[in-house]
């Protein structure tokens, strides 16, 4: 088959592995040349996904059997256009343009299926959001409609950063939309993602749930299992379940919740390998997250997803801008035992980029807190240089 990939960073990367190696032919794209899935695909094209006539045109030269969005920042009210001319988009054109949009996904989680959502408002310009803000109270979150890895997201805790939040919003935010979701803050005890495989012929699986920690919105550590109460697993993955399937079609979707004194709430949702479920590089299931999307994408069967080990994925950041990154440590990681890294091969660097990860695994009996800790602080002995 020959796959459409929007999208080349370091997600795509490991997709475009998983399908090399059962012969799949990938074209790998990106705004920028020499992008992480492009250094593996068989061929790849630089354009700008906001611009649909590029979009259309690349689609029309490839005549992909498949279109795999890897981001957000996608002209996707074009999916159904491709759809109809018979490719198949993935999961689905409805659930990639629904969940590139956190609007779309939002009113479809609270409003049409009832699940239990933060309260919430939006908000176009910085008057409405100061309006949304008093709506919906303090603290709150701020977060683009479009964005990814935290961009652009942050906290309220009082009204002097209400306009500083919009600026930094407007700033993060990616495409063409300028609007917000403002979010009541959820008190809550632990996040976690569930991993959720919808399949064409088969039914829904899920994976072992999986815990994250976060910092200036995007994920710090990962692991896998998290410890998630047997009443709070089911009505997670009853959620996942619902919101999946109302999207349609089948692949692979990141499902996020709050795991809250409360119960359970539905946070987010993307429809494609998810950064927190990197930990699954380590060998926690029998088969890692991207090689699920690409079974699940081929309508090939999956008989079950089992836990293997207990793993945990810690981030390898940089901490400067440069054009030519470089490495140091990695050769005291690859020393230690049940422990490897990911580099990811992006071509520059900048503040808080993430430029690879740190795995760690043990047994299942091992304390899950006691193999995070060693990612973490496994990963602080690489660092990124200029």
């Amino acid at each position: 088959m020959k796959i459409l990939l929007l999208g080349s960073g370091e997600l795509g990367k490991e997709f475009v592995i998983a399908a090399q190696r059962i012969g799949q032919t990938i074209i790998a794209v990106d705004s920028y040349e020499n992008a992480p899935a492009m250094q593996v695909a068989h061929s790849f094209e630089v354009i700008n996904m906001l611009d649909g006539e590029a979009l259309d045109r690349i689609v029309a030269k490839h005549k992909p059997d498949f279109i795999v969005p890897e981001i957000e920042a996608i002209r996707t009210e074009r999916f159904y256009d491709y759809e109809k001319q018979g490719i198949t988009v993935v999961p689905s054109a409805k659930a990639a343009n629904f969940t590139m949009n956190r609007k779309a996904i939002r009113d479809l989680a609270a409003k049409e299926l009832g699940l239990k959502t933060a309260k919430y408002q939006y908000a176009t310009s910085a008057e409405e959001l100061q309006k949304a803000v008093q709506e919906v109270g303090i603290p709150c979150v701020v977060k683009p409609l479009m964005s990814s890895s935290g961009k652009g997201q942050s906290t309220i805790k009082t009204e002097s950063d209400i306009e500083k939040a919009w600026q930094y919003a407007v700033a993060g935010s990616r495409g063409d939309v300028i609007e917000v979701i403002v979010e009541a803050f959820v008190n809550f005890d632990s996040e976690i993602t569930l991993l959720t495989i919808t399949q064409n012929n088969n039914p829904t699986l899920f994976c072992a749930p999986i815990g994250h920690r976060q910092e200036r919105g995007d994920y710090q550590e990962s692991w896998q299992p998290a410890q998630v109460s047997e009443a709070d697993l089911y009505e997670a993955q009853d959620m996942a379940e619902k919101i999946t399937e109302a999207l349609g079609g089948a692949g692979l979707f990141g499902v996020e919740f709050f795991l809250t004194k409360e119960g359970v709430y539905f946070s987010e949702l993307s429809p494609r390998p998810h950064d927190t479920g990197m930990v699954t590089l380590a060998g926690t299931q029998n088969f890692n997250e991207f090689e699920l999307h690409l079974r699940a994408i081929l309508s090939l069967p999956i008989f079950e997803i089992t836990l293997e080990k207990a793993g945990a994925s810690a981030v390898i950041l940089a901490s400067k801008d440069s054009t030519n990154p470089t490495f140091a440590g990695i050769e005291k990681v690859a020393a230690l035992p049940k422990t490897d890294f990911r580099i990811f091969g992006k071509p520059t660097s900048r503040p808080y980029r993430r430029m690879g990860v740190v795995l760690a695994q043990d047994s299942l009996s091992t304390p899950i807190e006691k193999v995070t800790e060693r990612a973490k602080e496994t990963a602080k002995l690489i660092t990124v240089n200029s």
